[in-house]
């Protein structure tokens, strides 16, 4: 025992606090990939690479990221919770001057800092509307990729309708695709399609980085966010499956798994695999009106229930411990906590980035102690109308008002107020005699769920714990009042790609 004690400790000093030997960081962020919608956690879909590279790793089962894009990766980057960012509403949308904010730094600036080379491809989507808000200016030596929430995977192309004040409407829409934020690449990717072209980008940067040098690779898969689009080859897997959302939608899964695969094989043929820490995570939950699903979580993308925010997760490293091979860790992980996470690998520096929100998860993950974390603040958003509240409610004396759209997980308690979107389960059509449940509660605003026995969130406990719902308002309102003004800023019409010759990009 002494022997294996120490052998684990000076692995994880190699780890984290030798210089010459600091681990390479891959991080692969999928889009909107539910729940359900991984080999491993059963289903019909078909990914054995990620369920390989899972099954040999620790999944990350009580992994929490935000019910949609731009807050996840702004919270990944960032650290920091949304209502510390401003970005607390909804996702940035193509015509907004709208963007992480420019004095908030960036995992990719600490690592760095640290003497990694950093690399990113694929989705963005921070904000794209000055120059300063692009990748290569918050960290990234290199990134190939699209701004905007998604693009065509053929054409790289991406509409948006807006309607103005006026009640006219503008009908926008051009090409996203970038190397360097510079150089404007559609044309040369015209009909490859998005995910294979990613991931052979990212073999690209493995094959053509010094193995000396600590790199820190971080690719965001467009897949499987809509358009729902994949090769035929991929589809003709699922011709049993008759939904046709749900069918492309699996097929693009299975699409993105064989590309990751690709990865890992370059990985593993320049040497790089042997001193790699790879990192796998989606962004938010199913999104079940185009083919996901985040069954038998209750909710999907947009929702403050679990289906919305328990994310897919997991960590793999030939680096790790035999012992870790394999293993389950269900500590209260979230997405802000990859930030001082992965420094700490680095052997970097926290100094100079505003207070954080996200914990240094090292020790939990490696050596399965206590999560430091103890509670998440999902989201406080004064943005998103309560229609269908009840006019009063029992709680009408506290600071918080339930009628705001908010949620926090606080140890095995849940508490969601206001409009929760998504207030159903959504069963995946693949599956005979499953069905859709929607629970008939008009008027409701407040929900108390014990996730630790009761994950589905089937059996809402507000009533008979009401000293729980107070304490768990009195913590919302905490942090309401740190939080900063809401930025969800009017389209812009000279956003329009037509004034720069077709494609979308800073404009300001």
């Amino acid at each position: 025992m002494i022997i294996t004690l120490a052998l684990f400790l000076f692995l994880q000093t190699a780890i984290v606090d030798s210089r010459p030997r600091r681990p390479h960081i891959v991080f692969i962020l999928a889009d909107e990939l539910g729940w359900h919608d991984i080999g491993y956690h059963g289903g019909r879909v078909q990914t054995p690479v990620l369920d390989r590279l899972a099954m040999q790793g620790i999944k990350l089962e009580n992994y929490y990221v935000q019910p949609m894009c731009t807050p996840t990766r702004s919270q990944l980057m960032s650290g920091r919770y949304q209502i510390h960012t401003g970005l607390q509403h909804s996702v940035i949308f193509p015509d907004q001057r709208l963007c992480l904010p420019t004095d908030e730094v960036t995992v990719a600036d600490k690592l760095k800092e640290a003497g990694y080379s950093t690399h990113m491809v694929g989705k963005w989507h921070l904000g794209h509307y000055t120059e300063a808000c692009l990748p290569t200016q918050r960290g990234f030596d290199s990134f190939f990729g699209f701004y905007n929430c998604a693009v065509d995977y053929y054409t790289y192309d991406k509409g948006k309708y807006y309607v103005f004040k006026n009640k006219t409407r503008l009908h926008m829409r051009g090409k996203d695709l970038w190397r360097n934020d510079r150089e404007f690449e559609a044309p040369k990717y015209q009909g490859k399609y998005q995910s294979m072209v990613f991931a052979e980008e990212a073999q690209g940067v493995l094959r053509n980085h010094d193995p000396d040098v600590p790199l820190f690779l971080y690719l965001a898969f467009g897949a499987v966010h809509i358009p729902l689009q994949v090769p035929k080859k991929y589809e003709d897997i699922y011709r049993d499956v008759k939904d046709d959302s749900r069918r492309i939608l699996l097929a693009m899964a299975t699409c993105m798994d064989e590309a990751i695969g690709n990865i890992t094989r370059t990985l593993k043929d320049t040497g790089i695999w042997n001193n790699t820490i790879f990192i796998f995570s989606t962004d938010n939950g199913a999104a079940t009106a185009f083919g996901g699903s985040s069954w038998p979580l209750k909710g999907g993308k947009t929702s403050l229930f679990e289906g919305g925010i328990r994310a897919v997760g997991f960590i793999n490293s030939p680096l790790f411990p035999s012992r870790l091979w394999g293993t389950v860790n269900r500590q209260l992980i979230h997405v802000s906590d990859w930030f001082p996470t992965l420094v700490r690998i680095a052997g970097g520096q926290l100094r100079g980035t505003k207070p954080l929100d996200g914990y240094d998860q090292w020790d939990t993950i490696i050596q399965g102690t206590p999560s430091p974390r103890r509670e998440i603040l999902i989201n406080i958003d004064p943005m998103i109308p309560c229609e269908g509240c009840a006019q009063q409610s029992p709680w009408d004396h506290k600071e918080f008002d339930v009628r705001v759209h908010a949620g926090i997980i606080a140890g095995d308690w849940k508490l969601v107020t206001g409009n929760p979107n998504h207030n159903y389960w959504v069963a995946p059509p693949e599956t005979p005699g499953l069905k859709n449940i929607y629970p008939h509660e008009p008027g409701k605003m407040l929900w108390l769920y014990n996730i630790a026995s009761d994950p589905n969130e089937e059996n809402d406990l507000s009533e008979d714990f009401p000293g729980i719902v107070d304490a768990l308002l009195d913590r919302l309102a905490q942090y309401n009042e740190t939080a900063v003004p809401v930025m969800y800023p009017d389209g812009d019409p000279n956003a329009d790609p037509d004034r720069r010759g077709g494609s979308w990009g800073p404009w300001v």
